[in-house]
């Protein structure tokens, strides 16, 4: 599990974990030392990796990559985390790297999707799981699930709203990676 922030879809996950989900969670990594995902983590008795970012994508990806393997780790799951991984992330667990994200993919992809969403006058929006490749969310669509705009959100209401359905969404595909029912063809990935 690869966190940068408060880690709530990471504590979803948790919440979730265990054998009638399919899934543990082996190793929580984060490029940040003082992020409330990775008390989080400890809480819950996982063991919690601080991989500092060098400014080097290579280095610091073989790094994330190391300490997850060195886990035991199967798969990597992004939850908040705000670093692009390189292509040896792809290599080392290939179609074995999911993300969230709050938008509607391909809208709005990058740092700001709620911001824009906002911006543009959006009136739906949503949540996306998708696989992760080498461009910025990019990757084949896992699963997506739409959340209507109100005429008075603001950043934080949708955002709340938002949470809501990444809590619920992000733990059956982490569920569905893990049990091997997810087929990847080509962009599309099949639910088996």
């Amino acid at each position: 599990m690869l966190v940068s922030g408060s880690g709530t879809n990471l504590q979803a996950l948790i919440d979730r974990a265990g054998s009638e989900a399919g899934y543990g969670i082996a190793v929580v990594i984060s490029d940040r030392a003082d992020v409330r995902a990775l008390e989080r983590a400890r809480q819950a008795g996982i063991p919690a990796v601080v991989v500092d970012w060098d400014g080097d994508r290579r280095s610091f990806t073989t790094r994330v990559c190391a300490a997850a393997a060195d886990a035991g780790a199967q798969a990597l799951v992004l939850a908040g985390f705000m670093r692009i991984l390189g292509p040896e992330a792809m290599v080392r667990f290939p179609d074995r790297i999911l993300n969230i994200h709050p938008s509607l993919l391909p809208a709005f992809p990058g740092r700001t999707p709620v911001a824009d969403t906002l911006e543009h006058g959006v009136r739906v929006t949503g949540v996306t799981v998708h696989l992760v490749d080498e461009r910025v969310d990019h990757g084949p669509i896992v699963a997506q699930e739409a959340v209507e705009v109100d005429p008075d959100d603001t950043e934080f209401s949708l955002h709340q709203r938002l949470h809501e359905v990444e809590h619920r969404l992000y733990p059956q595909a982490v569920s569905a990676l893990a049990q091997g029912r997810l087929k990847v063809d080509g962009r599309r990935v099949v639910w088996l």
